[in-house]
Order: C-alpha cells, then structure tokens, then sequence
C-alpha cells in the first residue's frame, strides 16, 4: 500500500472519530486532539514501558509459533505418512478455542511473560502449520520430479521447492494472525498481570474512568499491530521478492 493511500485513509478516519466526538458531546469520547495530547504526556509516565512489554510479548510468541509450525507443516506436506499420523489431532485440536485454556495456562505457568507468550503461540501455531503444510502437499508432482532428475535429494528439495513455495503461505498466514495476536494479547494482559496495554488500557484507565488514556491505550495497541503488519509486508518483500515483480 502507497504511504499517500494510507494517510489518506488515517485523516478519513481521525476526520470520523472528530465528527462523532461533536455528535455525541460526551466525555466517553474525547477528540482525537485530546487523546493526542494525552498520548504524547502517557509515553512518558508509562505508556512506552506498557507498549515495550507487549510487543515483546507478541513479538516472541509470533517468533516461536513460525519457527515450530513452518517445518512441521513442510514435514507434514511432504510426506504423506506424517501427515496420515498427525491429521486426526490437527483436526481436533485446530478448531478448539484455545483462549479457553487461558486459565489453566496461568494456573500452571503462572501470570508472568510465559504465560502470556505460550497462550498466543498456541493460537497462532495450528493456522500457520495448516496453511503451510496445505501448500507444500498441493505442489504439482511433475515439479517435484523435474528437479529430481536434476539430481536433487531431499534437503535440496526442501531448500530449493518446498520452502520457496510455502513462504507466501505461511507470511499470509502470519499477517492475518495478527490482529487475532494482538486481541488475544489485549484479553490476557485485561487480569492477572501487572504490566502491558491490555493492563493499561483496563485497570489503570478504564477501571479509574480516564477515557483520554484509555483512548491512548487503544492507539498504541492498534499501533502495534499495524507496526507488526508493516514488518509483515517488508519481510515478504524479502523472503518473496518474485511475487512483487511485474512484467513491463
């Protein structure tokens, strides 16, 4: 997306919110000058510390989640055994609710980072491992066996096929998890813990009836979700640079 396209779309939507303070003329929702104002003296009494501690907890869970699910999709894309063993309890498991555990999560990891970073891995993992192992068990088979005749093993086969074809997959993957990172995130730092901007946003501003800061909360959590979806689309860039090529 061009950066014109996007603050166009920015000054729509701080245009909106403004329009419907007016309307409303009610302290629940300030202006976004307001909240501005307050964002930029929140930074500084601890906002930033909040927006540091859950972007590294996101960060590491979307981190760990790629790292594991990635090569357990390929693993199971490529051979159709695993994926025969392994089918039945992806199946089950993938659709349970996993926010559900929460819970027990926090009763046996307690209500630290880990916790946190295990609850969010576990949502994010099923996705991307289905969608990559989908991928790699849908490459035509005359591919495979072309570069096989070419005398390729299955390292170079994993390198050089499997892996280039699934990076798109599991990036889309990735970037819609996002947002379901960041809410979840948002639902698991609202208790239990004394630290981030689901804790900022519920107990320090919501439960004190601060609507500005509770407002700057919001923008620094959805802050952090574009900033992870912009990282999203640079690494693609990177990793997947043929899918940005155009014919002239």
């Amino acid at each position: 997306m061009r950066r014109r396209e996007l603050l166009l779309a920015t000054l729509s939507l701080l245009l909106a919110w403004q329009l419907l303070a007016w309307l409303l003329r009610s302290e629940v929702l300030p202006g976004p000058l307001a909240v501005a104002q307050v964002f930029g003296r929140e930074l500084q009494r601890g906002l930033g510390r909040h927006f540091l501690v859950s972007g590294w907890r996101v960060i590491s869970s979307i981190t760990v989640a790629t790292i594991l699910a990635v090569p357990a999709g390929l693993a199971l894309g490529q051979s159709k055994r695993l994926d025969r063993i392994f089918a039945p309890l992806i199946y089950i498991l993938y659709p349970m609710p996993k926010i559900v555990f929460l819970p027990v999560i926090l009763l046996l990891l307690g209500i630290g980072d880990t916790s946190k970073v295990f609850i969010i891995f576990l949502i994010l993992f099923f996705p991307i491992l289905v969608v990559v192992r989908d991928q790699a068990a849908a490459l035509r088979p005359e591919l495979i066996y072309s570069v096989r005749s070419l005398g390729a093993g299955r390292r170079a086969l994993f390198r050089f096929v499997y892996l280039p074809a699934t990076v798109p997959a599991a990036l889309t993957a990735l970037r819609v998890s996002i947002g379901t990172a960041v809410a979840v995130l948002f639902f698991a730092e609202s208790f239990a813990t004394t630290s981030g901007l689901g804790y900022y946003i519920i107990v320090e501003s919501w439960g004190r009836l601060a609507y500005p800061e509770m407002y700057a909360g919001v923008i620094a959590m959805s802050a952090l979700g574009l900033l992870l979806y912009f990282a999203v689309d640079r690494l693609e860039r990177r990793l997947a640079p043929w899918m940005f090529t155009h014919n002239s």
